[in-house]
C-alpha cells in the first residue's frame, strides 16, 4: 500500500507550493502584521474570571455573586484582550447585560430554592461564546465566506438554544477558518485570530476563535464543531479542554456549512472550556434527547481502566515527526498512571494509523446511500450560486484580488485531484474497518487510548500551509467515529501549551471525560497566559 512514485512527486510539489506560500505569508506578517508591546495578554486579575462555569452557576444560584457582575467582568476582559487575539468577532454586550439583569431580578424574587434552580437552569447566568459558524439570533453566520457577509441569523442553532434554556448568556460569536475547513482561523471578513500564549502563533481551526477566547479568559464555556479536529486542535494549541462526542449524540442543526449524507454522521458539535468539570454538564445540556445514548452518570473507577498509548502514527511520510516535548509530556502521563494511579498501561503499535490522512479522505469522499457524491467544497465557496474556478482564483490571489483565502483555494484545487476513485475508496475503506475493529476490540467498554493531539505545539502563523496533513492526528478519530477529549498538560519551555488526546470506543464518552478531570487535577489543566 506504499504510495506510487507519481503520488510522491505530486505530494512533494504540493508541500513545496505550501512552503513557498508560507514564506510569503510569514514575510507579510513581519512587514504588515499587527504590532503589540507584549507577545501575550496581561494575566487575569479579576477572581470571577478564574472560576469554572459550574462554580459561577452555584455562586449565582446561592445569590453570593450577582450575574451582572460576572457578565461585566467578562465584557471588561474581552475589551482589554480581544484587540490582541481577535477571537470574538461580534459582541452582544448590551443584550447580555439585559439578560444578566433579568437573572438577578429572578433570583431576588426568591420563588425557587437552589435545588430547583440547579435542575431547571444548570448554567444560570454563566457567560458563553459561540463559534460564528453556528446560528445565534441577530448575529452574523458567514463562516468567514465573503459571499455570506450579510447573512444574519434569524434563530438559534439547536445547541445554542439548549444552552440558553439552561440559563447561559451568550456574549458574542468567535472567529473560524473560511468554511471551517482549515487549521488556521483566518478569513477575509474578520481577519486572523492570534494565540494568547504567543501572538505570532496560530490558534488552530476551525474553532480557533473559540479556542483563543477561552484560553485568554474572555469566556468560560463555548460551542465548537469538529469533523477533522476542529474542536481538538484549537483546544490543544490554546491549552484548554475540548470534547468531540460520539457521532449522532449532539444535534448539528443550525450551523453553516452543515455536512449532509454520509458525512453528516461524522460532523460533531461539542463543548470547549477551560475547566474539565464543565465538560460533562455542558454535554448533558447540548445533547438534548441524544444524551440517552451515553452513560455520563456511570461511576468510573480510573484504577480499573485499561490504558493504551502510542507516541506517533507509525511513520507516515505525510506528517511531521512528533515533537520531543509532546512525547515527554505523554510519557509523564503514562508513568503517573502506571506508578501512582496503579492502573494497567500498555504501549501499542497500531500499524494502520500511518494511513490516518487517507482514512479521513475516504470518509469525506464517501458517497451517500443513494450513490450521490458529497457536496463539493468549490460549490460551498460559491455558496451554491456564483461559479468558482480555483485556478483563476489562485491567479487573482497572487495579485491580491481574490475574496478567498489561500487555504480554501488550495483545497479547491486539491479537490479536483482527489476525485472519487472506487478502487482507492474500497481499499482504504477496508483499512478503516479493520482499524476500527482492532481499536474497538482493544478498548472495549473499559479502555482508553492516549495519543498526540498534533505532531507539534502551536506553529507560527502560515506554517500550517507547509504541513497541510498534520491535522490527520485528530482527523483519524473523526473517520473512525470515536469520542475524544483533548486535555492540556501545561506549557513547554517556550510557554506554548502541551496536551494529549484521550480516546474511547464509541458511546464511552464518560471514560474520556473522567480521565480529563483526573489529568487536570494531576497536571494542572489550563494555565493563564501571561504568567509564564
Amino acid at each position: 500500500m506504499a504510495p506510487s512514485f507519481t503520488a510522491r512527486i505530486q505530494l512533494f510539489l504540493l508541500r513545496a507550493l505550501g512552503f513557498l506560500i508560507g514564506l510569503v505569508g510569514r514575510a507579510a506578517l513581519v512587514l504588515t502584521g499587527p504590532k503589540f508591546a507584549s507577545k501575550t495578554p496581561q494575566p487575569v486579575t479579576e477572581p470571577l474570571l478564574l472560576l469554572s462555569g459550574m462554580q459561577l452557576a452555584k455562586l449565582i444560584r446561592q445569590r453570593k455573586v450577582k450575574c451582572i457582575d460576572v457578565v461585566q467582568a467578562y465584557i471588561n476582559r474581552i475589551k482589554d484582550v480581544n484587540p490582541m487575539i481577535n477571537g470574538v468577532v461580534k459582541y452582544r454586550f448590551e443584550e447580555a447585560m439585559k439578560e444578566a439583569h433579568a437573572v438577578d431580578k429572578k433570583l431576588a424574587e426568591k420563588q425557587e430554592d437552589e435545588a430547583t434552580l440547579e435542575k431547571k437552569w444548570p448554567f444560570l447566568g454563566v457567560p458563553f461564546t459561540v463559534k460564528e459558524a453556528f446560528q445565534l439570533q441577530g448575529m452574523p453566520n458567514s463562516s468567514g465566506l465573503v459571499n455570506r457577509r450579510d447573512a444574519i441569523s434569524k434563530t438559534d442553532a439547536t445547541v445554542v438554544a439548549l444552552l440558553k434554556e439552561s440559563g447561559a448568556i451568550p456574549l458574542g460569536i468567535t472567529n473560524c477558518s473560511e468554511l471551517c475547513m482549515w487549521y488556521e482561523s483566518s478569513n477575509k471578513i474578520y481577519g486572523r485570530s492570534n494565540n494568547p500564549y504567543d501572538l505570532q502563533h496560530t490558534v488552530g481551526g476551525s474553532s480557533g476563535g473559540e479556542g483563543c477566547t477561552l484560553a485568554a479568559a474572555c469566556s468560560v464555556i463555548g460551542v465548537g464543531s469538529d469533523i477533522g479536529g476542529s474542536i481538538r486542535m484549537p483546544a490543544f494549541f490554546n491549552g484548554i479542554f475540548g470534547h468531540k462526542p460520539s457521532p449522532g449524540v449532539v444535534p448539528n442543526k443550525g450551523q453553516f456549512p452543515l455536512a449532509v449524507g454520509v458525512q453528516e454522521l461524522f460532523q460533531c458539535t461539542g463543548p470547549m472550556c477551560r475547566y474539565a468539570e464543565d465538560l460533562t454538564p455542558m454535554l448533558k445540556v447540548m445533547a438534548g434527547p441524544g444524551i440517552k445514548k451515553l452513560k455520563l452518570d456511570a461511576k468510573v473507577h480510573l484504577k480499573d481502566l485499561k490504558f493504551y498509548w502510542m507516541e506517533h502514527d507509525g511513520g507516515s511520510f505525510l506528517m511531521s515527526k512528533v515533537d520531543q516535548d509532546l512525547i515527554l509530556a505523554q510519557k509523564k502521563v503514562v508513568v503517573h498512571i502506571e506508578t501512582i494511579l496503579g492502573a494497567s498501561v500498555q504501549h501499542v503499535k497500531l500499524k494502520k494509523m500511518k494511513y490516518s490522512f487517507q482514512l479521513w479522505i475516504t470518509m469525506m469522499s464517501a458517497r451517500g446511500h443513494d450513490g450521490k457524491e458529497p457536496i463539493k467544497f468549490v460549490d460551498l465557496l460559491g455558496d451554491h450560486g456564483k461559479h468558482v474556478t480555483p485556478l483563476w482564483e489562485l491567479i487573482k490571489w497572487c495579485l491580491g484580488l481574490s475574496v478567498y483565502t489561500i487555504p480554501s483555494i488550495g483545497l479547491a484545487l486539491l479537490e479536483e485531484k482527489l476525485k472519487y476513485n472506487n478502487e482507492k475508496y474500497q481499499k482504504f475503506k477496508a483499512v478503516e474497518q479493520s482499524l476500527r475493529k482492532e481499536l474497538v476490540e482493544m478498548l472495549g467498554d473499559d479502555g482508553v487510548f492516549l495519543y498526540p493531539s498534533h505532531p507539534t505545539v502551536a506553529p507560527k502563523h502560515h506554517v500550517p500551509l507547509t504541513r497541510p496533513f498534520n491535522f490527520a492526528y485528530t482527523g483519524v478519530f473523526s473517520a473512525l467515529g470515536f469520542p475524544v477529549t483533548q486535555c492540556p498538560l501545561g506549557l513547554n519551555a517556550k510557554g506554548l501549551p502541551l496536551g494529549i488526546q484521550v480516546v474511547a470506543a464509541p458511546f464511552n464518552d464518560h471514560l474520556t471525560l473522567a480521565v480529563a478531570e483526573y489529568l487536570e487535577k494531576t497536571f494542572g489543566g489550563w494555565v493563564c497566559p501571561g504568567k509564564f
